[in-house]
């Protein structure tokens, strides 16, 4: 099953603006409500769980957008290629838009970053960010794996900024494959070197995190940019949809599999699942996986039988994408 050809319309239509607040919003609100109901607050202050959780997630939702805007630029060349003078014309107006889309979006992704780094001190110090100095913010970024992930992912972000804005001076000064790399290496440091550093099998957990991180973010990061830039382009799409969507099924595949093996090396026990918040947390982004899956499906089975547009699925599983990804932030100011 492939889950993201939801997109083979070829309408010119634009996803509206509601939309796009929707997937940019919805993570943040669910990081902090689904941390809340999962307990943070007993570790910690409203003012910090706020920063944390939504610093978090709009980390995450800058750098999957990183992401998703690096693999659509390789996809849309080829898609163009061979077709026609108005495919190339409007691979070049989306290559356009998406080094656009690059600068914005690693700007907000380094502000994300250093705001989190002041929030992540203060949480680990028990301190109000307003009362930290220097030597703490230092040593929070040198001593813990959590911080050097952060400065790391701080340095990546700058890549992608760097690039992008070199491309918009000329675009054959980098290939878009370099912002993608930067952009997938950033995704993966906080993931990393947060919760999963300090699993019992921390090395399994590592590497199952590392699967989960990159493999969710080209999945949840290309179908975006495949909605929100390449679906008016009825010949861009037809070429770009086929890979993506191949891409998509292994993801997914990814996704799951190592998402089940994470959960199972931080969870104590299966009674662990329903008697903690982080299983609680665990359950509730298994069913939202779940829910992807099963519109990908339907929406799979509409295209066989040729029943279109599907424009508007897309719609819906980008939201319940932007639901788990909300989740995922929230799990990672979790424990056990």
């Amino acid at each position: 099953m492939v889950p993201t050809a939801d997109i083979a319309d070829g309408s010119r239509r634009r996803v509206g603006p509601v939309w796009m607040v929707s997937v940019v919003g919805t993570p943040l609100v669910v990081a902090f409500l689904a941390s809340v109901l999962a307990g943070a607050l007993t570790a910690t202050t409203v003012p910090v769980l706020v920063g944390t959780t939504g610093t978090r997630a709009a980390m995450d939702v800058a750098g999957i957008a990183c992401v998703g805007a690096g693999l659509v630029a390789t996809l849309v060349p080829v898609a163009a290629f061979g077709r026609s003078h108005r495919a190339d014309l409007a691979a070049v107006a989306v290559r356009r838009r998406i080094d656009r889309i690059l600068v914005l979006a690693a700007a907000a992704w380094l502000v994300a970053a250093v705001l989190g780094t002041v929030f992540r001190t203060a949480d680990a110090f028990g301190r109000s960010p307003a009362t930290l100095g220097g030597a703490e913010l230092l040593a929070w970024a040198t001593r813990l794996g959590a911080g050097r992930g952060m400065v790391l992912t701080l340095g990546c972000a700058a890549v992608v900024l760097g690039c992008a804005v070199a491309r918009l001076r000329d675009p054959a000064l980098v290939q878009p494959r370099i912002p993608l790399v930067a952009a997938l290496l950033g995704v993966l440091t906080p993931a990393v070197t947060g919760h999963a550093g300090s699993a019992p099998d921390h090395e399994i957990a590592i590497v199952s995190i590392a699967v989960h991180a990159g493999g969710a973010a080209l999945w949840v990061g290309g179908l975006i940019a495949l909605v929100a830039l390449v679906a008016p382009h009825r010949e861009l799409l037809d070429a770009a949809l086929p890979p993506f969507s191949t891409l998509a099924g292994v993801c997914l595949g990814a996704v799951t599999v190592s998402g089940a093996i994470n959960a199972l090396v931080r969870v104590e026990s299966w009674s662990a699942l329903v008697t903690t918040g982080y299983g609680w947390l665990v359950l509730a982004k298994v069913a939202a996986v779940a829910a992807i899956a099963a519109l990908g499906g339907l929406t799979r089975a509409r295209l066989r039988a040729g029943r279109i547009p599907v424009l508007r699925w897309a719609v819906v599983e980008t939201t319940v994408m932007a639901v788990t990804i909300g989740l995922a932030a929230a799990l990672t100011q979790s424990g056990t």
